[in-house]
C-alpha cells in the first residue's frame, strides 16, 4: 500500500479556505461554521474518515473542562514588567507547531483558598 500525507499546515493557512489565514484570530470558530470531526477537511485535528480519532470527543471534552477551570479559578497576567503588546504571538511551523518564544503567565488565585473545594488526595 501507499501511504498518503495530507499537509495539515498549509490547509490551516490557505486563503482560499481561510479568511486571513497568517493571523491569530480564535474568535473565528465562532464566527464560521468549522466542523470539527473534518468532514469538510478545513480543520483536522482528530484525522478524518474510517481514521479518525475514536477519542476525539472525549479530548475536546476534557481540555474545555480543564481550560474552564484554569480561566474560573486563576487571574492570568504576563511575568512582571512584560506588557501585553511585547509577547511574540509567531509561530514555529514544523509537524507540531509551537510558539517561537514560550508563553510565560503567572497565575494568581482568584478566590481565598478556604473557598476551593478540596478533593479526597489532598487530606
Amino acid at each position: 500500500g501507499s501511504n498518503i500525507h495530507v499537509n495539515v499546515w498549509a490547509v490551516a493557512r490557505d486563503p482560499a479556505v481561510w479568511k486571513d489565514p497568517l493571523e491569530f484570530r480564535p474568535e473565528r470558530f465562532f464566527e464560521e461554521d468549522v466542523d470539527m470531526k473534518g468532514h469538510d477537511f478545513r480543520l483536522l485535528p482528530f484525522g478524518a474518515g474510517r481514521r479518525v480519532c475514536p477519542g476525539a470527543q472525549l479530548g475536546i471534552n476534557l481540555v474545555t473542562s480543564m481550560l474552564g477551570h484554569l480561566l474560573h479559578h486563576f487571574a492570568w497576567a504576563p511575568p512582571e514588567g512584560v506588557k501585553p503588546e511585547e509577547i511574540d504571538m509567531s509561530e514555529n511551523p514544523g509537524l507540531v507547531t509551537y510558539m517561537k518564544t514560550p508563553l510565560q503567565a503567572v497565575p494568581t488565585p482568584r478566590l481565598p483558598s478556604h473557598l476551593y473545594k478540596r478533593v479526597a488526595a489532598d487530606m
